[in-house]
């Protein structure tokens, strides 16, 4: 059993409004599907009620239904979404309306919005503490600029943290005296479904903008003797909303600036903390330094006293401890994963792509790609090489400019290269092939067969010079 339902015995169900257009966006993806941090707006959302342990989670979709639910199918290990159609769009309520027939009578219903992606989970988690199986509990807070929010007004008299909540009043319905409230509702309620069903079905659109407001279901409680309690918070990022462009990339700025004083409240030293950029999840060990500008992806993880250069992009990786990455490097394991291994070099302007395994000591350098290959302990390729789809032994060197050639036309084979193996510059292995170990490949050769342990291979033409040999010359213009 979660936490929510040990303390509230009921349990939670989410509904999540994910269907406005974004027209301020002015884009063709729909507004939930903007991305924060590497995610979808919505996604983030789903995380959350993922953490608190929701029984359901119901998002309602409109516009650009079919993209927004394919976009969310398995957003969230071990929570699959069910969808709501609200077409056309009436409003908040009627929104809620469309996700009732999903909801059990048992629960109490969180409702949350899809363009608010950075709500907590302890802050829900209070909030349904406050509802506690019988009450309307609302989330809000308190802002400088209360213009297009629904007011809070408590009763007459009580218009502090502490009065009883009388309604929501929408910004276009409210008068002057209204309008002056700072307390504002922040989207975000949490009811028991047996009442909330009730007060749906009693909503109408008698107001300034024609539509079903949820807000209603305040002054429904109210007559009917429910108490409404406000949770007020101080954190506007939990509740900041994004629909413009320039809100997505505030936003985007805040919640990277508090990803990074979170690191650096673990110990990591970021060299600027408001140019750091972390879209998936960074877990560090002891002593990890990370340089201006980095970008970290899906998941990666850094050993202890690993430094990352300046500029780097890092995805979906495994950096063991000592490791050295230095600038410009790009890194993404994607699928496959990367891992570099204790003490290994990597950079600058180095490559590793999806399935590249570096042993400890390794090292990669500058303009050198690797994929899914793997480098023994104390391999090295330091210049302007390519190897994929192979196997390097220990001690290797791999002399600049040289490639594998692991790609037929059709198929991909692989190439092993034995312990201690020299390959010169700029040459050509043709996969399959193996390279026995001790071998020595001469620089320029294109090598097309396997070779013996220990020997030296060279496959190039005989060079020749021509004395006295001229150039072709332009012919003159006419």
């Amino acid at each position: 059993m979660n936490q929510i339902q040990k303390d509230n015995q009921e349990p939670v169900d989410v509904v999540i409004m994910a269907a406005g257009k974004g027209t301020r966006m002015k884009s063709s993806l729909p507004k939930v599907l903007h991305r924060l941090g590497g995610r979808a707006l919505v996604a983030h959302v789903i995380d959350t009620a993922a953490d608190i342990g929701a029984r359901h989670v119901v998002v309602v979709t409109g516009h650009g239904a079919t993209d927004v639910e394919a976009a969310l199918e398995g957003a969230v290990a071990g929570m699959t979404p069910q969808f709501a159609r609200q077409v056309p769009q009436l409003g908040t309520g009627h929104a809620v309306q469309q996700a009732a027939p999903l909801l059990p009578d048992d629960g109490t219903v969180l409702v949350l919005s899809g363009d608010v992606p950075l709500i907590s989970g302890d802050t829900l988690r209070a909030l349904v503490a406050e509802s506690a199986g019988r009450r309307l509990a609302l989330l809000t807070i308190e802002v400088d600029d209360p213009k297009g929010y629904g007011r809070i007004v408590r009763v007459q008299g009580q218009q502090d943290a502490e009065g009883e909540v009388q309604s929501i009043v929408e910004e276009k319905d409210a008068t002057e005296a209204q309008r002056a409230i700072r307390e504002i509702y922040s989207g975000v309620m949490a009811v028991p479904a047996r009442l909330l069903k009730t007060w749906l079905a009693r909503l109408d659109n008698k107001n300034a903008q024609g539509e079903y407001y949820l807000t209603d279901i305040v002054g429904f409680a109210v007559v009917d003797g429910v108490p409404v309690v406000a949770h007020r918070t101080d954190d506007a990022l939990q509740v900041a909303g994004v629909n413009s462009p320039a809100q997505l990339a505030a936003l985007e700025r805040a919640h990277q600036l508090r990803q990074a004083h979170a690191l650096m409240a673990q110990g990591v030293r970021l060299a600027d903390p408001a140019r750091f950029d972390l879209r998936g999840t960074l877990v560090c060990e002891s002593d990890v330094e990370i340089d201006v500008n980095c970008v970290f992806e899906g998941a990666v993880s850094l050993g202890a006293d690993v430094r990352i250069g300046a500029n780097c992009v890092i995805a979906n990786a495994r950096i063991e401890t000592g490791a050295v990455i230095h600038p410009f490097t790009h890194i993404d394991g994607e699928q496959a994963g990367v891992t570099v291994g204790a003490g290994a070099l990597v950079g600058p302007f180095a490559r590793l792509r999806p399935g590249a395994r570096l042993g400890a000591e390794v090292h990669i350098g500058n303009f050198v790609e690797v994929k899914n290959s793997t480098l023994a302990a104390g391999a090295k390729a330091n210049h302007l090489a390519y190897l994929g789809d192979a196997t390097v032994g220990q001690r290797v060197n791999y002399g600049a400019g040289s490639i594998t050639a692991n790609y037929d036309g059709a198929n991909k084979h692989r190439t092993i290269i034995g312990d201690d193996v020299h390959v010169g510059s700029n040459c050509v292995l043709v996969a399959p092939i193996t390279i026995g170990a001790g071998g020595t490949i001469g620089g320029g050769s294109t090598i097309t067969k396997s070779t013996e342990p220990g020997a030296l291979t060279i496959s190039r033409a005989k060079q020749a010079s021509y004395a006295d040999w001229q150039r072709p010359q332009k012919a003159p213009k006419s």
